[in-house]
């Protein structure tokens, strides 16, 4: 379905591209096309990020928490889970296990974090970039 400029004035045909135009701003070029599909492609990480953070937190605070429930237990063996089964092993074997995994998920979530500030860093970098160009007549909500 073709548009051409006397329906809607805000966009013309250019080959077989629409080419959007941002009121009295310059045409959208290649690389401002590029840079508005990266903002979005960012944007879905960063929500991606952010879910994966929310679900290590939660392991971590379950990781605490056997973590206290082991150094009060009474008994000298616990089950430990170790994928899809329970193992029994020694208490201060489990402390060990339960040591590492949560040093584990720390790292994860330290990376995670990291990604996140170097994410939301380009994005704004291409938010600036592109609001210097079209102003309000482009809309980079997060």
């Amino acid at each position: 379905h073709e548009v051409n400029a006397t329906q809607n004035p805000s966009r013309r045909r250019d080959g077989e591209r629409d080419v959007i135009m941002a009121g009295n701003a310059d045409e959208v070029s290649w690389d401002d096309q590029q840079n508005i599909c990266a903002f979005g492609r960012l944007n879905t990480r960063l929500h991606e990020v952010n879910a994966e953070l929310k679900a290590k937190s939660k392991i971590v605070e379950d990781l605490d928490e056997a973590s206290n429930e082991l150094i009060i237990a009474d008994d000298d063996t616990v089950r430990f889970s170790v994928g899809e089964t329970f193992v029994t092993v020694d208490n201060d074997d489990a402390e060990t296990m339960l040591q590492a995994q949560i040093t584990e998920v720390g790292a994860e979530v330290s990376a995670l974090e990291k990604e996140k500030k170097d994410i939301t860093s380009a994005m704004a970098e291409l938010k600036e970039k592109l609001y210097k160009k079209f102003g309000n007549n482009i809309n980079l909500e997060e």
